[in-house]
């Protein structure tokens, strides 16, 4: 009886505790001289299904956006570098037409498409995360059917055609991919090529790869061998696993782990197989509830804990660099809100704000798990010549950015290092790994930095459910600020601030905008200063309030 009071009484103090933490007005403190660890730009890495995009004109455009907002080389990474076609581009579909072959079955390589594709990305300082796939039809050991004409909608499984299958000839496959550095080195330079990482395929454990796990590792071990054929200090990773906290992409991992540190390399005949990166992904499950959006951190952070904490369990591995090689609050980026109404989230501000609070926790735990976290790639770009705010996950609509897009611009203000934050209304890691955000209040927390010349606060009041919420006064103190005189700028996104959709929606939604609306978009979708101002410093301390909305995403930065 006693133990069942006990009991009792313990559940009972930890949900008043529990309560009493959401219950409270948010307070937010930052140390400058609290250091925890440099403030890696792990944001500065994207990716999307579709590489001839990358060349046209909206792609192009934002590429340059991308580059403009972060201090660091951005890493982009994309599909279908080596698949059959014309070069034209459609959803979930792209081709180089790098790799043919004549009447004879001779090799004829073709490097025009995708040093287009490269060109776009060094031109503006960009680097390559260099897939290497899908299979070329004429190396196909199932070239037919080849071609697909997926559209939203269709079953998924429809993208999985010729392309997917192992190749015929081992050998041609690794004189591809030597050929194709062995080009790279020779047009961009021995010192560039080096700092670029290159992957094998793409979620080998699912709808990807129709081998078996053994072929995959055949295909991975000759690749690697014509890849460092042609430039040794090349750095190759793997695998780029779907669903990486369940049991079977465990096994997946684990086995390619173990054959890259002890396994027979079928193209060499030697132990072991080359291997300078992990790679995984990571995806979140958001759901209609009641007719509205419901998201859920909770998978994509327990995939991003499970390929931290895998890499850390083999001693080859544990100082290898990870890149989450897709990291998202879904899986497809191409399935819009008409056919898939739970991606609703992503023309508004809850796309931004679940980016900022993910984010957040990604380098939590890497701390915690003591991994060398790289990169995570969002797998979001976007679509040519489509709908306006169709509801795709992307980072602009028809060449105006989306307020997710605003995230990465504050991201790209935060560099240094990065510090020690207390909120008394930030949900703590253990309960979103368990249950994402999904008490009776918002999740406030901040992210912060500081280098030698500037700080900055990164602050998000975010929910799971797309649902309003009362607007918080958020106060924010920063202490130990090394300047007398400092200048203090506010930026917001919100439904009145660096929201484009919003005044998309304000202007009746048209389907074929103006040119004057399209420059109004245009404007409207970039970062808002809501206040700049000079403020004094006393006792290296100072004090800011900040009014937020549920899934607004600010930045405070003073400038020292």
């Amino acid at each position: 009886m006693r133990k069942v009071l006990k009991y009792c009484i313990t559940v009972l103090l930890l949900q008043s505790f529990t309560t009493s933490i959401y219950a409270q007005s948010p307070e937010i403190k930052v140390d400058l001289k609290q250091e925890i660890a440099d403030m890696k730009p792990v944001w500065a890495w994207f990716g999307y299904d579709e590489p001839n995009y990358t060349y046209m004109k909206d792609g192009k455009k934002l590429l340059s956006e991308i580059a403009a907002l972060s201090k660091v080389p951005v890493y982009v990474r994309t599909h279908s570098l080596l698949v059959t076609g014309d070069g034209v581009a459609a959803l979930k579909w792209g081709s180089t037409n790098a790799y043919t072959e004549d009447s004879n079955g001779n090799p004829i390589y073709n490097w025009r498409i995708v040093d287009s594709i490269f060109d776009t990305y060094v031109s503006r300082g960009m680097k390559p995360l260099a897939q290497i796939g899908f299979m070329p039809e004429a190396l196909s050991t199932h070239p037919v059917p080849y071609r697909h004409y997926w559209k939203p909608g269709d079953p998924y499984t429809d993208i999985i055609t010729g392309w997917a299958y192992p190749p015929k000839d081992y050998d041609k496959w690794r004189n591809l991919v030597y050929e194709w550095v062995k080009h790279s080195v020779e047009r961009y330079g021995q010192k560039e090529v080096e700092s670029w990482y290159w992957e094998v395929w793409n979620e080998p454990n699912g709808h990807y790869w129709k081998g078996t796990r053994e072929e995959f590792f055949k295909m991975y071990d000759y690749a690697a061998d014509g890849l460092k054929k042609a430039l040794p200090t090349a750095k190759i990773g793997g695998i780029n696993i779907a669903g990486t906290r369940g049991k079977g992409a465990q096994e997946w991992t684990n086995d390619f782990i173990k054959h890259c540190i002890s396994g027979f390399n079928y193209a060499t005949g030697k132990t072991g197989s080359p291997m300078d990166a992990i790679l995984f992904h990571a995806k979140g499950s958001p759901k209609l509830v009641d007719g509205a959006v419901r998201m859920d951190m909770a998978p994509q952070l327990n995939d991003i804990q499970t390929g931290f904490k895998l890499t850390m369990s083999y001693p080859e591995t544990k100082d290898l660099p990870i890149i989450i090689g897709e990291s998202d609050p879904e899986g497809c980026a191409a399935c819009g809100m008409a056919t898939n109404p739970e991606n609703a989230y992503r023309n508004g501000t809850m796309y931004s704000s679940y980016t900022a609070a993910s984010f957040a926790r990604k380098y939590i735990l890497a701390d915690q798990t003591k991994a060398n976290f790289l990169g995570a790639v969002s797998w979001s770009f976007e679509f040519e010549d489509q709908p306006w705010f169709y509801g795709f996950r992307d980072l602009a609509t028809n060449g105006v950015d989306k307020p997710v897009l605003n995230v990465f611009r504050m991201f790209g203000m935060m560099s240094g290092k990065r510090l020690n934050v207390t909120s008394n209304r930030m949900y703590p890691i253990e309960e979103v790994l368990k249950s994402s955000i999904r008490g009776d209040q918002s999740d406030i927390g901040a992210l912060a930095s500081k280098d030698a010349k500037s700080a900055a606060v990164m602050i998000w009041n975010y929910h799971d459910a797309d649902k309003t919420g009362p607007m918080e006064i958020v106060n924010v103190a920063i202490e130990n600020i090394p300047s007398k005189k400092v200048t203090l700028t506010i930026y917001l996104i919100d439904k009145e601030n660096s929201n484009s959709y919003e005044v998309w929606k304000k202007m009746g939604s048209p389907k074929n905008p103006t040119q004057q609306q399209i420059d109004t978009l245009e404007k409207s979708g970039k970062l808002k200063s809501i206040s700049t101002r000079k403020i004094k410093i006393t006792d290296g301390k100072t004090a800011v309030q900040v009014q937020m909305e549920r899934q607004a995403v600010a930045l405070i930065k003073l400038d020292l």
